[in-house]
């Protein structure tokens, strides 16, 4: 009987320490499957960074070279832009002497009717010597009209070429340019000017708005045709409400 007594003590006992040992062993195992799982996890967390510092790094290396391209190809506008305008300069200062010289024909025939008027002479001579006046006159009107395009031509690209040099841009227009609104879109704040490129007007030029003496608003020019121009408002300078029949003046007029 107490053999028994002992066996089924002993037999207890050994089960508690079973049980002891699978309550020790899994929270073992529970402890290593939450290790387990940090580490996948800081794993996969390295892994998303590391893919993160290659996609940066890629878009970097894409960012240099359209940089790079960008500065080449705003280098070749620059030489382009400066190429052009010694050629318009080249043809202006042609023109001025070709005005020059018509100017000086135009004079010498006028003079050499005069003369020959007071000495008397036939109506063919004379109608001979008017029709030449006619073409000088003419000759003359054409190339006054070449060099003002050809000065407007190299005001353009002389502001064009600024842009790339990398001074201060800054585009000035005559100081006597004078115009009015002639049409407003208030939803997309642009306007629209009387004055254009035969009245020296530029892209980029800043207009100052006025009405009776008052600031009203500050506009850029964005696009010019002949006799017109279309200018967006700039923010923060619109003082009040810009309407039709507002005077506009040069912001930075040239000396």
């Amino acid at each position: 009987m107490l053999t028994r007594i002992c066996l089924g003590i002993a037999l207890a006992a050994a089960l508690a320490v079973g049980i002891v040992n699978i309550v020790v062993l899994k929270d073992k195992i529970n402890a290593l499957a939450t290790d387990r799982n940090a580490q996948r996890s800081g794993k996969i967390q390295a892994q998303g960074e590391r893919d993160k510092a290659k996609q940066a790094q890629a878009k970097a290396e894409k960012d240099l070279v359209q940089s790079q391209t960008e500065l080449a190809d705003a280098k070749t506008e620059r030489d382009k832009a400066v190429a052009t305008a010694a050629q318009q300069t080249k043809k202006a200062d042609d023109l001025s002497d070709k005005l020059a010289k018509t100017s000086q024909e135009r004079d010498q025939a006028q003079t050499k009717l005069a003369q020959w008027d007071a000495i008397g002479l036939s109506v063919d001579q004379v109608a001979k010597l008017n029709r030449a006046l006619k073409d000088s006159q003419e000759a003359l009107g054409i190339a006054n009209e070449e060099k003002l395009v050809l000065i407007h031509t190299v005001a353009r690209l002389t502001n064009e070429l600024a842009k790339y040099v990398g001074n201060e841009y800054i585009v000035k227009l005559r100081a006597d340019l004078r115009g009015k609104i002639l049409v407003v879109d208030p939803k997309w704040d642009f306007v629209v000017l009387n004055i254009g490129e035969n009245q020296g007007v530029l892209p980029d030029g800043e207009l100052l708005v006025s009405r009776e003496g008052k600031l009203v608003a500050k506009v850029v020019v964005r696009t010019v045709e002949k006799n017109r121009c279309i200018a967006n408002i700039i923010p923060g300078w619109k003082l009040g409400e810009v309407i039709e029949g507002d005077e506009v003046t040069p912001a930075h007029p040239a000396t």
